[in-house]
């Protein structure tokens, strides 16, 4: 059978809810951070991150939090035909916190949970067929009906010419040696655990565990005598994983010197939390030794893996992606933590974003003064939130379930239309922190944007505008510099996207090189947004001179959306078709050309809901078919 995946891992998939106050007991965490977790799934996620084709085959639960692993594991590229819902159990829990360096308490929920109800007839033989390695964990040797399931699967890997990878995997509260306080204790000796495990030694081709893996595995009391007896039954290549040493690879004869093995280079860094970085280390020694890199350029990548994750917080939410480990492994970091390299941490945010958008066209209807100018009286002020619910409404419906479309909606006026957009998560949607026509930008309802912005789904986007002209006064560049700053600084510690509008026109004049200018600039000042929303440029070069400065500082910038600034639609053709000659122009978010006459006529009551949605939709819907038809010229 065609192999046309490179791994599968199997076993463990959890919910990890990481403590986010570092230094605390776990009895004294307030909040949590979550991300998938489990040694198979980390691995699984881990090694698509650099360029693999895995896979994983595991159960979950029914509720929210299967479906969140499900979906996560597809947003990362990993392969979920093995990933099977239990409807009779919970998917597993864990809670965890750093402590101190090195000291991380842990807690397991997994009292008959989904993940380790896994049997045989969830190992599909024409599925691991297509794998060239499986990678069989620990943990799912301690329970009989999953030990069968693995057990199967390493049978049919080899049938097929797969090769078997074993990660030890060592958990022994999880083999029922110690009590569920003691989460985080890492070696229990056991002669049965030990017994189980060089039952599987023999069918492996590769073997990975930490010192005291080694030794439970090969059930010695040091770690060269553990060594010798896995080799004593197996001729697996064996790494021995020493955490800030590296490791050492055994691809041959156990000599009595234990450093007498393959090294690969280390990188000196600041121990932030240990867990999940076996897990890191394994997916970076996989991605060479089943690209067939030598042993010591494995180890390397693991070792480098191992780097990253010790660095960061949580486990594979963090794990580097390949762009971001070749930086690493060609330009090294400055910092010895490397959850602070801007470098690296900028890589990582734009390579693992939750989704793409080769395309976006958005309905912006984030307006504030505008609609309450346009409101006869305070009646009708008090009616623009059920006008933005329509807007709503019409985007969904010229959208028609086609991804690539969004809305620009507002705390103030748009609550309902927030909740509106968001149900089915098919609009891409960014929401306005500015107050209204400040200048200098002001944020709008406090300058603290952090506690508001923590409350936002994950997927809604920051946009703010700023009237910013290269040629204002330097003490107002600064001023206006310094507050985009504290929003990207906002944005990238609370997990959110940041789309920066900047308009110049209305300070200046527009000249060719103006935006270009402008951009540079911000660029300078460490701005490095997803997207930023500019208005209509006079010509295809002042487009050119914006790609140029958006490719030469920012080659993951996301794009450009053009504004619309009100102008008729007959106008914005020509904008349109000079903008899309721009490589990094990727759609448009325009607002009171498609709503401003429908609003004017729904809030003095001359049209009805209807009828609004109607025009709406019209406006929006020519406006996205011009895009679509510029798309389909530049493509020919």
């Amino acid at each position: 059978m065609e192999k046309t995946l490179d791994l599968i891992a199997i076993g463990r998939s959890s919910i990890d809810l990481y403590g986010q106050q570092i230094g605390s007991r776990l009895e004294d965490i307030g909040s949590f951070a979550k991300s998938v977790g489990g040694c198979p799934a980390n691995i699984a996620i881990g090694t698509a991150r650099l360029g693999l084709k895995s896979a994983l085959i595991t159960r979950v639960g029914p509720e929210q939090m299967g479906a969140f692993i499900r979906e996560q594991l597809v947003r990362e590229g990993v392969a979920i035909d093995g990933v099977h819902v239990d409807k009779d159990r919970l998917t597993a829990l864990v809670l965890l916190a750093v402590q101190s360096e090195g000291v991380s308490p842990t807690t397991f929920y997994r009292a008959d949970c989904a993940d380790m109800a896994l049997d045989e007839s969830d190992v599909d033989e024409a599925f691991v067929a297509q794998a060239h390695a499986i990678v069989v964990t620990g943990t799912h040797f301690s329970k009989a009906p999953a030990a069968a399931a693995q057990a199967k699967a390493i049978a049919v890997a080899k049938a097929h010419g797969g090769k078997v990878v074993f990660d030890v995997d060592y958990r022994p509260n999880l083999w029922g040696l110690a009590g569920h306080a003691a989460g985080f204790e890492r070696y229990v000796k056991s002669e049965a655990v030990t017994a189980r495990l060089k039952t599987v030694l023999p069918d492996c081709d590769l073997i990975v565990g930490t010192e005291e893996e080694i030794m439970v595995a090969g059930g010695a009391d040091s770690v060269l005598d553990a060594l010798k007896g896995i080799r004593a039954i197996s001729g697996a290549t064996v790494v021995l994983k020493r955490g800030a040493e590296g490791c050492i690879v055994y691809d041959g004869p156990i000599a009595d010197d234990l450093e007498a093995g393959i090294v690969g280079r280390g990188f000196p860094i600041e121990v932030f939390n240990v867990l999940g970085a076996g897990d890191a280390f394994m997916s970076g020694f996989l991605r060479g030794w089943l690209r067939d890199e030598a042993l010591a350029t494995c180890a390397t990548w693991a070792n480098a893996c191992g780097a990253f994750a010790v660095s960061r917080l949580l486990c594979s939410t963090e794990y580097p992606t390949w762009p971001e480990l070749k930086h690493f492994l060609d330009h090294g970091s400055r910092e010895r933590a490397l959850r602070k390299d801007a470098a690296l941490n900028h890589i990582h945010w734009a390579t693992t974003r939750r989704r793409t958008y080769p395309r976006l066209m958005a309905l912006a209807i984030d307006h504030r003064i505008q609609l309450e100018d346009l409101a006869p009286d305070e009646a009708a002020v008090a009616r623009i939130p059920a006008f933005k619910v329509l807007a709503v409404r019409a985007a969904r419906r010229v959208a028609d379930g086609r991804p690539g479309f969004g809305m620009l909606l507002d705390d103030k006026y748009g609550r309902d239309a927030l909740f509106a957009a968001g149900a089915g998560q098919d609009l891409w949607v960014a929401r306005p922190i500015e107050l209204p026509g400040s200048r200098p930008l002001r944020f709008e309802f406090s300058q603290d944007l952090g506690s508001r912005l923590i409350e936002w789904p994950v997927d809604h986007c920051i946009k703010v505008l700023c009237f910013y002209h290269p040629d204002d006064d330097p003490a107002l560049k600064r001023e206006q510099t310094e507050k985009l700053v504290s929003a990207f600084d906002a944005a990238r510690t609370v997990g959110r996207e940041i789309l920066i509008e900047i308009i110049a026109s209305k300070s200046g004049p527009l000249e060719e090189d103006t935006v270009a200018r402008a951009l540079a600039e911000l660029y300078d000042a460490g701005l490095e947004p997803d997207w930023w929303k500019l208005e209509p440029q006079a010509s295809v070069a002042a487009w050119r001179r914006i790609d140029h400065v958006i490719a030469a500082r920012d080659p993951w910038c996301r794009g450009v959306l053009l504004l619309g600034l009100e102008a008729p639609i007959e106008t914005l053709k020509e904008s349109f078709a000079a903008a899309r000659t721009a490589a990094r122009v990727r759609g448009f978010a325009v607002g009171r050309t498609i709503f401003a006459e429908a609003a004017e006529r729904w809030l003095d009551g001359r049209i009805g809901d209807e009828e609004a949605v109607d025009a709406m939709a019209a406006n929006f819907g020519a406006l996205v078919d011009l895009w679509l038809s510029l798309d389909k010229e530049r493509a020919a």
